[in-house]
């Protein structure tokens, strides 16, 4: 037996759960083996009965047998490994330190031990423990890691340990307290009790694990929210250094066409002062010169030469008008007032702007998605595989005429429909001549030519030959856009009986039917209309949602 337990390896005697030699080993069905209390309580806790190593599944609870080969081979095992240790270095034996549990059969320095006897009530170090692993009659008592005062374990009425538990009372009691002063109660070992709490606080720990849970879900829910917010702040960080931006260089344009405005009318004075002055010096010029002129014939002795003459020097040359050289200061009233006003023009745009972005992102809060029923379609249509694109085909297809499907208009509804509350999508029209686009009523006639208009079901407006907008109001309203939308979006508020149109690029709105009373599911509803020789065969899509900004 010692010759084979040296082939053997500590880790084959060691119980997966208490990762300690076996103490009364047991092999359940599948073929592993556990100490006998270790693989009691994780039964106790982990309900249904399976296995810690393979996970097989035990309908009912095995029987527990020790298995007396493997017992004896631990013990051997143990008591071999004990020996070991023993002879080879007692000094290794760690001195016991404050804090730690000493060994109570040391004298003079003390060891730390490694084991507390609940039959003994003493604590043993490597060395005392030796006898409680190879003696027979030691070898059953229950050893335990080791602990303090032992003696709160010994009843101190009776001096006797304390091995049982009145339920009753609710205290450990010895075996005298069960014949005496707890006689009628309901007493029980220690172990059934303990094994009983431990499967009671087992669900207290999967409950307190189960709170963990929901508190990080919570919090992963509040790091969320604050991701959120954060990129919400940034967006409106993003919105409004773009408002102000746009602002401060309006200022500073309108406050440099002010300035290039007054110093344009300031040359334009200097210019004119600068010829008048040009003109003006000419004009002392030729005077000086004639006055020169004068004064050498006065100083002239030659009589004939005077004379003759004279008569060109006499008369003074003619007098310039110089009221006609007068310099008006421009006037600069009203300059800085108008600049003011263009200031106070621009910021009413921007701010509108503003508004008109806040709104639209407002609906888009609305946003669903939208995916295009192919039943409904017209023979002329075609889908895209995944219902987000819809365009004019040249060749008629061959479907069931449904009752559900358009056979003359080529319209196609949403598969999604609503009754109730707001909803929003938005629909990519670039590069397209003519499309209609909005909602239809369920009841809306689908054969045949069908009015467009909201007695008849819808709720749509439309783009013809590329230029003129329209709401199908019944009658049409001519809509006066200023820039030509690329994505349209549509929202509806039934409640309200609201349906609005805007371009989401520009964040404009386009226009809204008011004051409609729905009391069916509203679909949905596009028209790409035919290709008109290549010019409107870009399709209508789907487009996920943009915010604007």
């Amino acid at each position: 037996m010692a010759a084979a337990s040296c082939l053997l390896t500590e880790d084959q005697f060691l119980c997966s759960i208490c990762l300690e030699v076996f103490t009364d080993p047991v092999t359940i069905p599948c073929g592993h083996n556990f100490c006998k209390t270790c693989i009691t309580k994780h039964w106790d806790i982990n309900i249904p009965y399976q296995c810690p190593n393979c996970k097989k599944l035990f309908y009912r609870k095995p029987e527990l047998q020790v298995n007396t080969f493997i017992s004896e081979m631990a013990a051997q095992f143990r008591q071999s490994a004990q020996q070991k240790a023993s002879s080879s270095s007692s000094s290794e034996q760690q001195v016991f330190k404050p804090g730690e549990v000493p060994c109570d059969v040391c004298t003079g320095t003390k060891l730390k031990a490694l084991k507390s006897c609940l039959v003994c009530l003493v604590s043993y170090c490597e060395t005392h423990l030796e006898p409680h692993l190879t003696m027979s009659g030691l070898k059953r008592h229950q050893l335990i890691n080791p602990v303090e005062n032992l003696e709160d374990r010994m009843c101190r009425e009776h001096d006797k340990q304390l091995e049982l538990f009145c339920k009753d009372d609710q205290m450990c009691v010895c075996m005298l307290c069960t014949v005496l002063d707890h006689k009628t109660h309901d007493v029980v070992p220690l172990k059934e009790e303990c094994e009983g709490k431990k499967l009671k606080l087992g669900k207290t720990d999967a409950e307190i694990q189960q709170m963990i849970q929901k508190t990080q879900l919570k919090i992963e829910e509040i790091k969320c929210s604050v991701k959120l917010s954060q990129r919400g702040a940034d967006r409106e960080i993003a919105d409004g250094v773009q408002v102000f931006t746009a602002l401060k260089e309006s200022v500073e344009r309108i406050q440099a066409e002010l300035i290039d405005t007054i110093k344009e009318k300031q040359r334009k004075t200097e210019e004119q002062a600068e010829g008048f002055i040009k003109e003006l010096e000419q004009e002392i010029s030729e005077l000086k010169k004639r006055s020169t002129e004068v004064e050498q014939l006065l100083q002239s002795e030659d009589h004939l030469h005077f004379l003759q003459s004279f008569t060109s020097l006499n008369a003074a040359p003619p007098a310039k008008d110089l009221t006609e050289f007068n310099i008006c200061p421009p006037s600069y009233e009203g300059t800085v007032r108008r600049a003011v006003n263009q200031l106070e023009e621009t910021l009413s745009k921007e701010k509108n702007k503003l508004l008109a972005k806040a709104k639209l992102k407002r609906v888009q809060q609305f946003a669903v998605d939208v995916i295009l029923d192919p039943d409904t379609a017209h023979p002329n249509l075609i889908l895209s595989y995944d219902g987000k694109q819809v365009k004019h085909g040249d060749e008629m297809k061959n479907l069931p005429n449904n009752p559900e499907r358009f056979d003359n208009c080529v319209c196609v509804l949403a598969k999604q429909s609503f009754s109730s509350g707001r909803f929003y999508f938005e629909v990519q029209v670039k590069g397209k001549t003519y499309w209609v686009l909005g909602v239809a009523r369920e009841s809306i006639n689908r054969k045949g030519d069908i009015p467009l208009t909201p007695q008849d079901g819808y709720w749509t407006i439309c783009l013809w030959d590329g230029k003129e907008y329209y709401a199908l109001a019944g009658p049409d309203v001519h809509l006066s856009l200023k820039s030509r939308p690329e994505k349209v979006g549509v929202f509806v508020d039934y409640e309200e009986g609201v349906v609005s149109f805007y371009d989401v690029d520009s964040a404009a709105l386009i226009y809204s039917f008011t004051g409609c009373s729905f009391t069916e599911k509203l679909f949905p509803f596009f028209t790409p209309y035919p290709n008109d020789d290549g010019k409107n065969s870009a399709p209508l899509i789907i487009s996920p949602l943009s915010h604007t900004g």
